[in-house]
């Protein structure tokens, strides 16, 4: 039987033979339609929003540097929001990648460990050039070292924490949300106290420090109202949203502070969680006969 020929009387090559490397580069492979021509618009809207996301976090900076904080503020708060929403974007759409994996991981560095290092730096941290620019640095650096642990167990399959649907540490957005509280602060109530350095860095260490620990935090997934409060639940939402756009400053706030209460609960409960699984992986004894 002789091998498939196109109209030209050339050799057709076979499925697996453009599926895989070329065996050398002169072998013809003629059947085009089949290999993809470009990126589709479903690979490439997942990095776009990504790619926003950086920008958007990037051009707080240069707020920051012209002192209007709270331009500042809201490009990251929306870098935050962008980059909440380009994963889930990209598994609906099943268009998950290694390169977006690590893109994402990039931008989260930059929008939300340089770029509040930097802002928190301007607005107060600088008055105190050593220590503030140390606290700045490890912010960044934190920020960074969560995202490539983060990398380094994407592909492992023993995660406890993700296993029951919690994260380990504080998330690099929320992070960085946390570490600008004493900004929402003394834009919302206009106290001078809010800035001082020493407790603005202080802060922001403790952050830092929150972002790479082990603690078991809660996720969006481990996150389940009860049925009879859904309702509820959802008219919540609205209004938090509205209260966002009325009074954003104390609503940040209120956010903030409602995570970090949450915090020992989320770490209690893994802590249930694993005794129960724990509980269920212990074999029983079989009973003896008495003689």
């Amino acid at each position: 039987m002789s091998d498939p020929r196109d109209e030209h009387g050339r050799p057709l090559a076979s499925e697996a033979s453009w599926l895989g490397p070329k065996a050398s580069e002169s072998e013809i492979t003629s059947d085009t339609e089949q290999q993809p021509r470009g990126l589709t618009l479903r690979a490439v809207l997942p990095n776009a929003i990504t790619a926003a996301a950086l920008c958007s976090g990037l051009t707080g900076i240069r707020f920051a540097i012209n002192g209007n904080w709270q331009m500042a503020l809201f490009a990251i708060i929306l870098a935050g929001m962008l980059d909440g929403i380009d994963g889930r974007i990209a598994r609906l759409l099943k268009a998950q990648s290694r390169f977006g994996a690590e893109l994402d991981s990039l931008a989260d560095s930059l929008s939300f460990g340089m770029a509040p290092a930097l802002v928190l730096y301007l607005w107060s941290l600088n008055d105190l050039p050593r220590l503030g620019w140390f606290a700045a640095l490890g912010f960044a650096i934190c920020c960074a070292l969560r995202l490539a642990r983060f990398n380094a167990r994407i592909d492992l399959e023993d995660q406890p924490h993700k296993s029951v649907g919690f994260l380990t540490g504080v998330p690099a957005p929320v992070g960085a949300g946390l570490a600008f509280l004493p900004m929402y602060l003394w834009i919302a109530t206009g106290e001078a106290a809010f800035r001082q350095p020493v407790f603005v860095a202080v802060w922001v260490a403790a952050i830092a420090v929150l972002m790479i620990s082990n603690l078991a935090t809660f996720s969006w997934t481990s996150i389940r109202p009860r049925r009879s409060i859904r309702l509820e639940a959802i008219a919540l939402a609205g209004m938090v949203f509205a209260a966002l756009l009325t009074e954003p400053w104390w609503t940040l706030v209120g956010l903030s502070v409602v995570y970090l209460v949450l915090m020992p609960f989320s770490v209690v409960r893994y802590a249930r969680i694993k005794r129960q699984r724990r509980a269920l992986a212990v074999p029983v004894p079989d009973a003896t006969p008495l003689d």
